[in-house]
């Protein structure tokens, strides 16, 4: 992935220059997703929107321009590796080997 340079400082970009690189429902998950960027070294910003639906809100998180395909790849991996841990963790709970049937004192 090609490392952006840091601006000079923390505030430099205007909200004005953000794009959107996600929608979400819940802010706990927006955070995460700010963290990660910003893990790395993308700076991002979590932008409540009042919206018509149901509650009434969305949150956004918003990357300067420069970074967005970079952001997509980043939240993208996140969520592929999320839904393989997912998967694997239903596979376990599926999975019982008969231990029930096993008698210890026929071995």
């Amino acid at each position: 992935m090609n490392k952006h340079p840091r601006k000079g400082g923390k505030g430099s970009t205007k909200l004005q220059d953000l794009v959107v690189v996600a929608f979400l429902d819940e802010m706990d998950q927006a955070r995460e997703y700010e963290t990660l960027l910003r893990l790395n070294d993308i700076p991002a910003v979590v932008k409540e929107h009042l919206d018509g639906g149901l509650d009434g809100k969305t949150i956004a998180i918003m990357v300067p321009e420069d970074y967005l395909d970079e952001a997509h790849v980043v939240i993208e991996s996140q969520d592929a590796y999320d839904d393989l841990c997912d998967f694997t963790m239903e596979e376990d709970e599926d999975l019982d080997f008969g231990a029930d049937d096993m008698d210890d004192e026929g071995y």
